[in-house]
């Protein structure tokens, strides 16, 4: 099945899951970011077949998530280094382990992310820079900003029609 290319889309998360979006390139990565750099660590790491991760890796590459840097001659052997956007996608690893574990771990986290001073959990929330508040307060929502196309503005004015009638359905 051919996949939808979405780096065309205005959308940021349509873009940003254009190249990450695929669930082996998301847990190279989450390795990538635990220090992993190369293709028998990933290989043994994942359990993945080697065309596969051929395929995943030379995407991250195209991405700009990873690049690749030989190690060895003879034979040519790389390491798949972090880029500054892949080194980016660390607090993104960080919500999705967060959620994962508040939302499908029954039996209780299997990873946690701790101070490695003091040994203590840290739970992940994205806050505002300017403010400190976190983005999971009601008061922030998301608007179009100047470089939202035609199709994106149509998508907008849908989810406004659907936010007017929610409040609505909520007020009777």
């Amino acid at each position: 099945m051919k996949r939808t290319p979405f780096a065309a889309m205005s959308c940021p998360i349509a873009r940003g899951l254009d190249r990450v979006g695929e669930w082996w390139s998301i847990l190279i990565l989450r390795d990538a970011l635990q220090g992993l750099t190369r293709f028998d660590e990933f290989e043994r790491s994942l359990g993945i077949a080697p065309n596969m991760l051929a395929r995943r890796l030379a995407g991250l590459v195209d991405g700009g998530l990873v690049e690749k840097r030989a190690y060895s001659e003879r034979p040519r052997r790389y390491d798949y280094v972090l880029t500054e956007r892949g080194r980016d996608f660390r607090e993104v690893v960080q919500a999705l382990l967060a959620w994962g574990n508040r939302h499908f771990a029954p039996e209780g986290p299997s990873m946690l992310i701790v101070d490695r001073t003091t040994g203590l959990a840290a739970e992940p929330i994205l806050v505002d820079s300017v403010s400190g508040k976190s983005l999971a307060d009601p008061i922030f929502e998301t608007r179009p900003g100047p470089a939202l196309g035609s199709r994106g503005l149509a998508r907008q004015a849908l989810i406004a029609a659907a936010r007017v009638r929610h409040e609505a359905e909520s007020r009777s």
